[in-house]
């Protein structure tokens, strides 16, 4: 019985931990909603190759110190443009196919998409300006 109990709460640990976390990076105002993270090859496919919206795709690792520089302020700059533009986020280490796929041979890479084609790419970290800049392209502004 008791062992039975520590698996209980021991399976039901990660259900929280992954509700909680879902509800902090999908939260309800439009700008957050704008950023998500890739589960698979067929949410790549559904949501950003066929995506009728600009993309702005952010290759990334849990390991890598200028993705978490990059990350927040891209995120930041997409929320700003009021859903013109969405943000995919892809761990590499995650999806190593998707990575091989769009050549991405270092982190962090950006890729700007549109209409299911890479419109333009970047690599490294940018400042602010150069962010708002390759969005502005992106979406046309």
């Amino acid at each position: 019985m008791a062992q039975r109990l520590a698996l209980q709460r021991l399976l039901a640990l990660p259900t929280r931990g992954s509700l909680a976390s879902h509800g902090r990076a999908f939260g309800t105002s439009a700008g957050r909603m704008s950023t998500f993270n890739v589960q698979d090859g067929s949410d790549f496919q559904d949501r950003v190759v066929n995506s009728p919206k600009p993309v702005v795709v952010d290759f990334h690792a849990q390991w890598c110190g200028p993705c978490k520089i990059l990350g927040p302020r891209l995120e930041k700059l997409v929320a700003k443009q009021e859903g013109k533009v969405l943000m995919a986020k892809v761990d590499i280490d995650d999806h190593t196919d998707l990575a091989i796929e769009y050549e991405v041979s270092a982190v962090p890479t950006v890729l700007a998409m549109k209409n299911g084609d890479v419109v333009d790419k970047f690599v490294g970290v940018k400042d602010e300006d150069q962010l708002e800049a390759f969005l502005k392209k992106l979406i046309g502004a």
